[in-house]
């Protein structure tokens, strides 16, 4: 196996376990590019490593972040940006250099210009030092849905009606959901040098089982991760309960 898996008692454990991955990376080299991803998992180490930076344990002032996604059409303000979400749970809380926190823009309309800009950034800061991915229900990692090839980069992806229903609960109503996404592509997750993968909840076990354990197929774009020399996986018992006897 090419890749690591950490059993966490609980989402609490799991969140601490994460966070500890992350803090040894800015730690060891305080001027790393963190890849950050938004969603519910990675909340609670978020939160973690806010309460480490608060104790005077971290110092986040030399790190560059890049994100995995945003959607297409919200400006930074709006409450369900993903820009939003990382200020409320990460760049607001901690001394993060600001103008060193990037996402693709969503408010640009040319897709085409959205993805190279971004794609550039991404190389001019030599590439990431550590990626952190959630995992979908359907094994999508970012909004890099089934099916899609595993050597894009950035591009704009119109998102499933799965993915939409799944995230009306944020919305005022079904038309509010955006119906496309910037999300780095999967050959650009795959040149960072670590990745951190953190999965959480009995509902993710099937897919669980079958990103790490099935075939690598584009039918499940986590699968790819196999392939990858360096990643770890912090999933709690629950998420790991259809995996017993392999981990």
């Amino acid at each position: 196996m090419s890749f690591r898996i950490y059993k966490a008692k609980d989402y609490n454990d799991l969140s601490r376990k994460a966070a500890n991955i992350i803090s040894a990376q800015v730690i060891m080299k305080p001027n790393c590019v963190l890849g950050l991803a938004t969603g519910s998992t990675p909340i609670g180490a978020y939160r973690q490593l806010v309460e480490w930076y608060n104790k005077g344990d971290l110092d986040f002032s030399e790190v560059t972040t890049v994100n995995l996604d945003e959607y297409r059409g919200l400006p930074r303000d709006n409450e369900q940006s993903y820009y939003y979400f990382m200020n409320e749970n990460l760049f607001s809380k901690t001394n993060i250099d600001k103008s060193r926190t990037f996402l693709p823009d969503g408010m640009e309309e040319d897709p085409d210009k959205a993805c190279r800009e971004y794609n550039q950034i991404i190389h001019s800061l030599g590439g990431v030092d550590l990626q952190l991915l959630g995992l979908g229900h359907n094994g999508h990692i970012g909004f890099n849905e089934p099916g899609i090839a595993f050597e894009t980069e950035t591009h704009c992806v119109n998102l499933t009606e799965r993915t939409i229903k799944a995230n009306m609960r944020f919305f005022l109503s079904e038309k509010d959901v955006p119906r496309q996404a910037y999300t780095m592509g999967i050959k650009t997750i795959m040149s960072a040098h670590k990745i951190l993968v953190v999965v959480s909840g009995e509902d993710k076990a099937p897919i669980l089982r079958e990103a790490f354990f099935g075939s690598v197929t584009p039918a499940v774009p986590a699968s790819i991760l196999q392939l990858h020399g360096d990643v770890t996986v912090v999933a709690d018992e629950a998420a790991l309960s259809a995996c017993e006897g392999l981990v």
